[in-house]
């Protein structure tokens, strides 16, 4: 069934992508370099789901000053191949065994340099299943990344075990490429943007501690190996006097460019938060709750709310945080003419998913009761998906070339 509003839907998709365009990395990866001048020998290192976009920027700023490099993304974000650079694509967010064959090619172009040699390292979301050397074996990292996803821990709790995990992780990356001077570009993904959180901080010094780490494995009951926990216990660096890190990207920024692409359209936008961190469903029934307080207004409104909400598994049907958060709104915004709140992924991608993201209208709550779909019975089997695909409320955009965390928007439409 088809959602009816389609000029809503229309809408929607219109600041989905002004959003996604006014965050693309080109231009900030471009600026971050320009000026810059590198003695020795540069080399290339780019890890995340942006990272063919952030590696293409720089050839094309720096040209042959790059001598050699190694960029691993997502599988199915390559886009062409780049002179002198070897491209791979890997497990997200589960790390692969590509994901580790990238990364020691990563370290080997890295090993024995000068302190004359630079290593220019382009760091996007997703590096922390991407760009990995384990120091356990890899299916039981493979085990704990799946226990860490389906517990409920936010990505800082996350990557401080991750890190403690990992020979490049927390810092120990830009350790294995001195003396060589290592100068990161970083699209953050993370709220706050805390350098040493983002990809699990391969070139920044940690700042977490093994006393938090040991408490976020009691907080969620993780089963980790006597191997495992003897790591936990090994510090991080704490200082990198061999690194220059410039950011290039944030959800602030994502939810300032979707606020505008609201303006545009005629609706006042108010930006609630950009560090929005809960629970999915809970995002979304506060956003449903929003425009339900505003339903008398005379204007047309739009509320944003940036950040990355969290999931707690209890089944195992398909979906992801943006089409959960979506689809917990359908219920409150039931029958209030004009109401829409949708919610994507900037990179693309929501969960293991063709989507990046999903959208509800006032209409959406009865088309899948007429279809004999429970939505409370879909959040509790975590099946987003299925029920946004039977009323035509996935949003799809495809692999964006950028990872700036989420934006979700509220729609009253006066």
């Amino acid at each position: 069934m088809v959602i009816v509003d389609l000029a809503l839907r229309e809408q929607a998709n219109t600041i989905i992508q002004k959003a996604i365009q006014a965050v693309l990395p080109d231009e900030a990866v471009v600026r971050a370099l320009t000026g810059k001048t590198f003695p020795g020998r540069v080399l290339l290192v780019a890890a995340g789901k942006a990272a063919w976009q952030m590696a293409k920027a720089a050839k094309a700023c720096l040209g042959n000053r790059i001598e050699k490099g190694v960029i691993v993304t997502k599988y199915h974000h390559i886009k062409g191949d780049l002179e002198n650079i070897a491209c791979y694509e890997a497990g997200h967010p589960i790390p692969d065994e590509n994901g580790f064959a990238a990364t020691q090619a990563a370290l080997d172009l890295t090993a024995d340099l000068t302190a004359e040699d630079t290593v220019l390292f382009l760091l996007s979301g997703g590096g922390s299943a991407l760009f990995e050397k384990p120091l356990i074996p890899g299916e039981e990292l493979q085990n704990i990344t799946t226990q860490l996803l389906a517990c409920g821990a936010d990505i800082v709790e996350i990557n401080t075990i991750r890190k403690r995990l990992s020979a490049v992780k927390g810092g120990r990356f830009a350790l294995h490429c001195a003396p060589a001077q290592v100068f990161s570009v970083v699209l953050s993904d993370v709220i706050g943007d805390p350098l040493d959180m983002i990809a699990s901080g391969p070139a920044y010094p940690d700042g977490s501690t093994c006393e938090q780490a040991t408490a976020i494995v009691k907080k969620y009951n993780l089963q980790l190996s006597n191997g495992a926990m003897e790591l936990l216990g090994q510090e991080t660096p704490k200082e990198l006097p061999n690194v220059q890190t410039e950011v290039s990207g944030s959800v602030s920024q994502l939810c300032a460019a979707a606020a505008n692409a609201c303006k545009d359209l005629g609706y006042t936008p108010v930006i609630l938060t950009d560090r929005l961190c809960c629970e999915a469903r809970e995002a979304g029934q506060y956003l449903a709750d929003v425009l339900q307080s505003h339903r008398d207004s005379e204007k047309s409104l739009a509320f944003l709310a940036g950040g990355e909400t969290v999931v707690k598994l209890t089944d195992s049907g398909l979906g992801g945080r943006n089409q959960e958060l979506a689809l917990a709104a359908a219920e409150g915004i039931r029958d209030l003419p004009g109401a829409a709140v949708f919610s994507v992924g900037s990179d693309g991608t929501d969960g293991p998913t063709d989507a990046a993201g999903g959208y509800v209208d006032y209409q959406t709550a009865t088309a899948l009761q007429e279809q004999g779909i429970v939505i409370s019975q879909v959040l509790q089997n975590n099946d987003a998906y299925h029920a946004l695909q039977a009323v035509n409320g996935l949003v799809i955009t495809g692999p964006t070339g950028t990872n700036v965390n989420d934006v979700a928007v509220a729609l009253l439409r006066r």
